[in-house]
């Protein structure tokens, strides 16, 4: 096997596994090696698969989907050129058909005289994996199945140049690497340096699961729509009352758009001096991102806001057109303002400056919208609408008096305080209250996990 003579894809992030069993393909019958030894790394190369299928939540043939999990999360010239765009030109290609045929050996390589040879017959296991249907741990649901479909698509392409072409497809369809397979993002910083890394386990939030604000999902999707298309867009600022939704209309915009290339990266105030260094790995890569700030603001003593204001807007190198920085505040202006700061001081010569330096951020973001709290009416259908979708069934009259007596002594009208309310129901309100739950249609269901995200106001 030929594993070292790759060129394109190389450095890959899992390759040790590749490493092991190309070894054991050139040598499980080389007798100058003990038996016992080349046996132990079989077996410990088929618990690393299986380990992997659990954590991946792959099935079939967890061979083909550790080679395609390989090709598809390598980022190298190839695939990040044709990631959202497809098919290119150039002398690449014949580099990638080398590799690809490389990878063709792998996929057709038949086990059976390396299993009859070291007595392992449990490799049959890793060849036809059944999943338990646990949820991956590493990949949503839908690009687990992408990458399960795709390893069988490539095990029945038959020849190279049909494998490169499905291949170069999935590139072009869905991208490559993390950017590719993953939705969300953070940023950490340690001794390695700057780094943006996947969060695996976000809510699966809609903004159809958003009750009411009709006007502001608008607004938003409005925006995020012009940035996606490659037309003018603006940076955004949710602002509003407190558990009105700001923040799932934010989760609930990157998975409406996902399939199209939007991603999103989450930072806090403390991470603002790595933005130049996270908009230089992203602004090349074609993919939209959406920096998302999350409860943005900012005490008097607090100059982090100066850096920001730079970045969105004032800086001598222009904010590249694939990033856009969205925000939720609860404050308007985002940085804490005092009736002092209008009057006259004797130690401030230009009391006007000081007001202006404090509301120049938020007007540096040209979309600002609102989500107020709703009133009691607008509670009460909040309260029906979510009870209808756990599948509580409960005698209206009763379920409204006792959402109203939550609120009271739990925050007040917001639809935070309603999904806690049908938290509560669904928790323990069984019980005490005496409703059924009625069996939930495939729609809850599939969100009933999500329940604890506070969809309606985060």
């Amino acid at each position: 096997m030929r594993e070292k003579e790759l060129i394109i894809f190389r450095g890959f992030e899992d390759g040790g596994l590749l490493r092991d069993m190309t070894w054991l393909m050139e040598n499980y019958e080389n007798e100058y090696y003990n038996e016992e030894d080349r046996a132990a790394l079989l077996y410990e190369c088929i618990h690393r698969l299986i380990e992997m299928g659990g954590s991946y939540g792959f099935y079939g043939n967890l061979w083909h989907c550790y080679l395609t999990n390989l090709l598809v999360g390598n980022e190298n010239s190839y695939s990040m050129m044709c990631e959202i765009r497809g098919e290119i030109k150039g002398t690449v290609n014949q580099a990638v058909l080398h590799d690809i045929r490389i990878f063709r050996e792998f996929f057709d390589y038949d086990f059976a005289p390396m299993a009859e040879r070291l007595h392992a017959p449990e490799i049959r296991w890793v060849l036809d994996y059944e999943s338990d249907g646990q949820k991956s741990r590493i990949y949503t649901g839908e690009i687990c199945r992408r990458i399960c479909e795709l390893a069988r698509r490539l095990a029945e392409s038959g020849t190279p140049e049909h494998m490169k072409a499905i291949l170069t497809r999935f590139y072009g369809d869905y991208g490559t690497g993390k950017f590719g397979l993953h939705k969300a993002f953070r940023i950490v910083h340690d001794e390695a340096g700057v780094r943006v890394e996947p969060i695996r386990n976000i809510a699966h939030v809609r903004l159809s699961d958003l009750v009411g604000y009709e006007i502001a999902k608008k607004k938003l999707t409005d925006n995020t729509e012009a940035f996606v298309e490659g037309r003018r867009a603006n940076n955004c600022l949710l602002y509003g009352d407190a558990g009105t939704g700001k923040s799932s209309s934010i989760k609930g915009i990157v998975n409406e758009y996902y399939d199209r290339g939007l991603r999103i990266i989450e930072i806090y105030k403390h991470q603002f001096r790595d933005l130049n260094e996270v908009i230089s790995q992203i602004k090349y890569r074609n993919y939209k991102f959406i920096i998302y700030m999350d409860d943005l603001s900012f005490e008097e003593f607090e100059t982090e806001y100066k850096y920001l204001k730079a970045v969105i807007e004032g800086g001598l190198e222009k904010k590249p057109d694939n990033v856009l920085i969205y925000a939720t505040s609860n404050r308007r202006h985002l940085v804490r303002e005092r009736f002092s700061d209008r009057q006259e001081r004797e130690d401030d010569l230009h009391k006007g400056d000081t007001v202006q330096e404090k509301v120049s951020l938020s007007e540096r973001f040209g979309e600002r919208i609102y989500f107020g709290a709703p009133d009691k009416k607008e509670f009460q259908q909040i309260v029906r609408t979510l009870a209808q979708r756990a599948g509580i069934d409960m005698p209206e009259d009763q379920l409204l008096a006792e959402a109203n007596k939550w609120e009271l002594s739990h925050g007040g009208l917001s639809g935070r305080t309603a999904q806690q309310f049908i938290d509560y129901l669904l928790g323990t309100g069984c019980a005490r209250f005496g409703f059924v739950s009625a069996a939930p249609n495939s729609q809850t269901a599939e969100r009933q996990g999500d329940y604890d995200e506070n969809i309606c106001g985060h």
